[in-house]
C-alpha cells in the first residue's frame, strides 16, 4: 500500500514581548492563535485504573472543598462564552460521569448563546462506564456528542489495562450513545507497545462496522507514575504502517484545529468508515491549537502540558467580579508558548498527571 504521512500545522511567528492589542477581548496568544474550545474537568477521580495513567491503587484525590461547585463551574463557562469567545465546551475528568450533577451542567451550558446568537456546542469525554444508564438524561439536557475511551476489544486485555472488568459496560455505553444521537461518536484508543499494538487493525475494522470513528493516540508523558518511555512509545508512523498494510487510506478534509489527522478507510474499493491518528508527541499540532483547559479545582491552563495554571477559583472565592476573572484568563492565554515540546529530548513533564488536568 502507499505510504501515508501526517501533516503538522506550523506555528506562526510571534513576538512574546508585545502587549495584547487594545480592545482585544478574546483568548488570543502572541502567535495569533485564538482559543474557542474549552475543556472543563469536573473531577480528578476515576473508576478505572488504566496502567498508562495511574497506579492500581489510585491517587490521592482532591478534597471536595477544593473542587469547583456546579455554580462556580457554570459561572466560568458563562463568562468564557459571553466575554472570551468560547463556543464549544467539552466536559472531561478524571471521569465526568462520576458527577451526579452532570446533566445540570450540560443543560446550563447547552442553553448558552454566543454573542452572535449561536448555540454553544457541548461534548463529553468519558471512559463509558455507566453511560448506558445516563445517556438518555444527557441527551435530554442538550449534550451534542461523546468521545469514549476503549483500548482493547478483548475482555482479558481490557481487564489487564484498566484493572476493572468493565468492557461489556463500555460497549453498552457506546451503543447507548449511538441510540440517543450523541454523535458523531468517537472512540479513543491509546496504543502501548507490548500491550495492544496488535489490535490496531481490528479496532479500526470494528469501529467502521459499529458506526463510530476511531482515533488512535500516541502515549503521552502524562502518567502519574512517571513511567512513560519515549523509546517504548508506539509512534503514529508505526500505526499508519499497520493501517496501510490492511486498508487503502484516503485523506479526509483538512484537520483545521482538530487534534486528529483523518483518513477515509477503503476496503475492496469501498469506503467503510474513517480513522484519525493523534500524534501528540511525534507530530505536535500546536500550530492549530484552539483549546483552553479548566481543571476541576479551577486552574486554567493554556496547554495540556503547561507547567502551571492561573487560579480562577481563588479569584471567584475572594469576591472578584467577572471583569477581573476575565482579565486573568486573557493573560494566561496571551502567555501560551509556541508548542508543548514533548517531541524534544529536553521536554519537562507537567506538574500534574492527565487525570488531574482533564483531557
Amino acid at each position: 500500500m502507499t505510504s501515508i504521512g501526517l501533516g503538522m500545522p506550523a506555528v506562526p511567528s510571534g513576538r512574546a514581548a508585545r502587549p495584547r492589542p487594545a480592545g482585544e477581548t478574546g483568548l488570543l496568544d502572541t502567535f495569533g492563535r485564538r482559543a474557542r474550545d474549552l475543556r472543563v474537568s469536573l473531577t480528578d477521580r476515576c473508576n478505572l485504573r488504566c496502567s498508562y495513567c495511574m497506579p492500581p491503587e489510585g491517587l490521592p484525590w482532591l478534597p471536595g472543598a477544593d473542587l469547583l461547585s456546579a455554580e462556580e463551574t457554570l459561572r466560568l463557562v458563562r463568562l468564557a462564552v459571553r466575554d472570551l469567545g468560547i463556543d464549544e465546551v467539552r466536559f472531561t475528568g478524571g471521569e465526568p460521569l462520576l458527577r451526579k450533577d452532570l446533566p445540570d451542567l450540560v443543560a446550563g451550558t447547552s442553553a448558552l448563546l454566543t454573542p452572535d446568537g449561536r448555540r454553544v456546542r457541548t461534548a463529553l469525554t468519558t471512559n463509558g462506564v455507566g453511560l448506558d444508564r445516563r445517556a438518555p438524561a444527557l441527551a435530554a439536557a442538550g449534550l451534542d456528542r461523546v468521545t469514549i475511551s476503549l483500548d482493547s476489544l478483548r475482555q482479558d486485555r481490557y481487564l489487564a489495562i484498566t484493572h476493572r472488568d468493565r468492557l461489556r459496560d463500555v460497549l453498552a455505553g457506546i451503543d447507548a450513545a449511538l441510540a440517543h444521537g450523541l454523535g458523531p461518536v468517537k472512540v479513543n484508543s491509546l496504543v502501548v507497545r507490548g500491550v495492544n499494538e496488535d489490535e490496531v487493525v481490528d479496532l479500526v475494522r470494528w469501529a467502521c462496522t459499529t458506526g463510530v470513528e476511531l482515533r488512535i493516540i500516541e502515549h503521552m508523558p502524562l502518567d502519574a507514575q512517571g513511567a512513560w518511555d519515549r523509546d517504548a512509545m508506539v509512534t503514529a508512523d508505526e500505526v499508519l504502517a499497520q493501517l496501510t498494510a490492511a486498508f487503502v487510506l484516503e485523506p479526509a478534509e483538512d484537520r483545521g484545529s482538530a487534534p486528529a489527522e483523518r483518513w477515509h478507510v477503503v476496503e475492496d474499493g469501498t469506503r467503510i468508515g474513517s480513522v484519525g491518528v493523534i500524534a501528540s508527541v511525534t507530530r505536535p499540532f500546536c500550530g492549530g491549537c484552539d483549546r483552553m483547559r479548566l481543571t476541576a479545582d479551577g486552574q486554567v491552563r493554556s496547554c495540556l502540558f503547561s507547567a502551571g495554571g492561573t487560579d480562577l477559583r481563588g479569584l471567584l472565592r475572594s469576591g472578584a467580579d467577572d471583569a477581573v476573572v476575565a482579565d486573568a484568563w486573557r493573560a494566561n492565554a496571551w502567555a501560551k508558548k509556541a508548542g508543548h515540546g514533548s517531541d524534544d529530548d529536553t521536554f519537562v513533564r507537567p506538574d500534574r498527571p492527565m487525570s488531574a488536568i482533564g483531557g
